[in-house]
């Protein structure tokens, strides 16, 4: 029997999935961030060793029974830091071959039903890559504002914080937002809050967002048309990564993976309407299944086994399989 590994390596926490190879999920490990951008190559490497290691346990498995693996790891955004990732990578010993890919990949990887197409994610920062049949990838920076990339819960809250702000100064409309957004920063009016946050006593981040759908569901213009703003500034990102890849024509899966995403159709539509305009036959698909499945998947594609056949079996019993693990 072989097995194989996926590692899903984030900012926040990071994954360990082992399944054989029919599929069948027989191992799970978990650590806290990754990313080298937040905890350095050393702090990469640790975790890895604790997450895989408490995988390898749980399926009384040794590192050398892996006959393939595969990660997904946040920060892995050029080429010329392969060489460091795989360091950090290294005293595992793993058995098998490695392939190392950034992690908004692997949750491609989990939820296109072809292995392939763009994935768009929409969690507290936005990213989006895509992957054809021939395995060609396309992508944005995946950096944010810096390079006018946005579809975040942090690049929303900021717009809608701009419409209070211009509502403050009388340069835009009264916003329900204003409200909403004094009593969750317990600010006693709006020119506390104005002021509070200029001096850094108030701290309104990505957590705010749900504070921003809130409004939209109750009708307010503002809050709608910052939500629209946000989901078609994340459909042109697809836009891109599909003419990148000359997909306009084509029928492929667009997975949706992040919170945003839980806001429903206020946020979905716009998205959707942006996309469509330039590629018709595209589905949409929202991630059900954690993103770690998908790191199993490339483990199988580095270990020469067809992802396809192990596919079903593989996302069933990931999902029985964590139900089993203490949150």
């Amino acid at each position: 029997m072989r097995y194989l590994l996926g590692v899903d390596v984030g900012a926040t926490k990071t994954h360990a999935l082992i399944t054989d190879e029919t599929g069948e999920a027989v191992g799970f490990g978990r650590g806290g961030p990754g990313n080298h951008q937040v905890v350095g190559y050393s702090g990469l490497r640790d975790v890895l060793m604790l997450a895989v290691g408490q995988a390898l346990d749980n399926a009384s498995l040794t590192a050398s029974q892996i006959s393939g693996a595969g990660f997904g790891i946040g920060g892995y955004d050029w080429p010329r830091q392969l060489s460091d990732h795989l360091a950090a990578i290294a005293p595992l010993g793993l058995g098998g071959p490695v392939e190392v890919v950034n992690d908004s990949l692997i949750a491609l990887f989990a939820g296109a039903s072809k292995g392939w197409g763009v994935v768009l994610i929409a969690g507290t920062g936005n990213n989006c890559r895509g992957r054809d049949a021939r395995g060609r990838e396309a992508r944005i920076t995946g950096e944010g504002e810096r390079f006018g990339e946005f579809g975040g819960a942090s690049g929303l809250v900021d717009r809608a914080l701009q419409a209070v702000a211009h509502e403050w100064s009388h340069r835009g409309p009264k916003t329900a937002l204003t409200g909403l957004f004094i009593d969750r920063a317990g600010a006693s009016d709006l020119d506390d809050l104005i002021e509070g946050i200029d001096l850094d006593r108030y701290h309104p981040d990505a957590s705010w967002a749900p504070t921003v759908f809130q409004a939209a569901e109750a009708g307010d213009e503002t809050a709608l048309a910052a939500i629209a703003w946000s989901a078609r500034e994340l459909g042109e990102s697809a836009c891109g990564v599909i003419r990148q890849l000359e997909m306009q024509d084509l029928a492929f899966d667009v997975v949706m993976a992040g919170s945003l995403f839980d806001g429903g159709d206020l946020y979905v539509n716009p998205l959707q309407v942006t996309i469509l305009k330039v590629a018709p036959r595209a589905q949409f698909v929202r991630l059900t299944v954690p993103p770690v499945a998908g790191a199993v998947v490339l483990a199988a594609r580095t270990a020469d086994l067809d992802p396809n056949a192990i596919r079903v079996r593989l996302i069933e019993s990931t999902k029985e399989l964590l139900k089993t693990i203490p949150a």
